[in-house]
């Protein structure tokens, strides 16, 4: 898991798609964040569902190679009425994590409402405070395609406040054994 220690890592964020997925980067220097890249991979035009996918994976193991991300946090798919659009949903979210895990890059998923709370307070903030925080936060300029990618880059964020507030800012575990391995002493 993440090593709060480390002086200058990167994070990639998705917001998972059929017909437009969205991504961010951002690079974390001493705490501090810097958006690197930020977009959407577009399949709205493509054929079928398997080529959708394909490209999913494709874009998204270049942006690992490019970009070396020691995690990713993806948007977890919410409920929706629509199963079909949840199945494919559900697809591109695995399809997107099978890119990441096959480059050896860990994934976080986190749900709608939690990256709104991270990033806002609010968990039902709409998309447009989501994305007005996010400018203040990393202190960019808005571009056409930021709201389509907002949701990636919120990701990204909320992903950095939940692995630097984790047991107080100190190493993350993954597990009691890990724990008493560093901790001999608690173990009674």
């Amino acid at each position: 898991m993440s090593k709060i220690t480390e002086q200058k890592y990167r994070l990639l964020g998705v917001d998972p798609g059929t017909n437009m997925m969205g991504y961010a980067v951002i690079e974390v220097d001493k705490k501090k964040l810097r958006l690197v890249e930020m977009g959407v991979i577009k399949m709205d035009h493509l054929d079928t569902h398997q080529l959708k996918l394909k490209r999913i994976f494709l874009r998204l193991k270049e942006i690992v190679f490019n970009h070396k991300p020691r995690e990713m946090a993806i948007e977890a798919p919410f409920f929706g009425k629509n199963v079909q659009s949840m199945l494919k949903l559900g697809r591109a979210q695995g399809v997107a994590i099978a890119a990441a895990i096959t480059s050896g890059v860990e994934v976080t998923e986190y749900a709608p409402r939690k990256i709104k709370q991270s990033v806002t307070g609010n968990g039902n903030a709409s998309k447009e405070q989501v994305a007005a925080m996010l400018v203040n936060i990393l202190g960019h300029k808005e571009k056409d395609q930021f709201l389509d990618a907002s949701d990636a880059l919120g990701a990204a964020v909320c992903h950095f406040y939940q692995s630097t507030s984790r047991l107080g800012g100190k190493k993350r575990y993954n597990g009691w054994g890990d724990f008493l391995k560093d901790n001999p002493k608690r173990a009674k």
